[in-house]
């Protein structure tokens, strides 16, 4: 145990004193290898754009076509694109990117229906776990942006939303686009959320809600590009981030 830190030193003694399972350390593994599989592929592009979104969206929909014309618009920018890797809003992202000769990552997940793999993709990873997978989608870019979608795509909204409040995540652009659709739930985060309590007035700042998808390119832009052998997560120290 010489070669191991303090903090893997207490891990042992606790799955020690615990006497873990065989069922659950073989658990554990099975997460880790996830992970370690997702953060050696992110130091191989420069952060970039998550666009998250329905699955369920098709070629004609109008924020099908919008995804489209963001992700060729990154790529022109120089911006890495990334999604879930599936079709629809994901697939339409990637394709802009793609067809324009970007970075165009997917980070799919295994289901027994609806995903698959996009043909839009120059990088693709395949996740068995839901968390290990938002691991990247959030630790690979350096803005969101969230398309119409379903409980999955709040899901990864409400998560990253909560990163960022909580300060256990650096705050960086966040965008909700489509104004019809999301106007009636920041109307719930003004009427019922903010009178209740529950979260601040400042915390509608975190976000903006757009319909212009150059207004995401221009924060991106102002950003500027993150070197590919760097992360933001890298200014905290791990202590910071575990």
């Amino acid at each position: 145990m010489d070669s191991f830190n303090e903090a893997e030193r207490a891990w042992l003694e606790e799955i020690s004193v615990h006497e873990l399972k065989d069922e659950d350390i073989a658990r554990s593994k099975a997460y880790a290898y996830d992970l370690e599989r997702g953060l050696a592929i992110l130091r191989t592009f420069s952060q970039g754009i998550t666009v998250f979104g329905s699955a369920r969206l098709k070629e004609d929909d109008k924020y099908y076509i919008k995804a489209r014309e963001l992700g060729r618009l990154a790529a022109e920018n120089g911006h890495t694109i990334l999604t879930g890797g599936g079709p629809g809003i994901m697939e339409a992202a990637n394709r802009g990117s793609y067809e324009y000769g970007g970075r165009s990552v997917g980070f799919n997940i295994i289901l027994d229906h609806e995903q698959h793999a996009n043909p839009y993709l120059t990088d693709s990873l395949e996740f068995k776990y839901f968390f290990a997978r938002k691991v990247m989608l959030a630790m690979g870019s350096k803005a969101y942006v969230f398309f119409p979608g379903g409980f999955g795509t709040l899901d990864e909204m409400s998560e990253i939303l909560c990163l960022v409040q909580t300060r256990k995540m650096p705050k960086v652009p966040m965008f909700f686009f489509g104004k019809s659709f999301w106007r009636p739930l920041e109307k719930f985060f003004k009427t019922k959320m903010i009178p209740t309590g529950v979260i601040n007035p400042a915390d509608m700042k975190l976000y903006t809600v757009t319909d212009d998808v150059n207004e995401i390119i221009r924060a991106v832009n102002k950003l500027g590009h993150v070197k590919i052998d760097e992360n933001i997560y890298d200014k905290k120290s791990v202590s910071e981030l575990i």
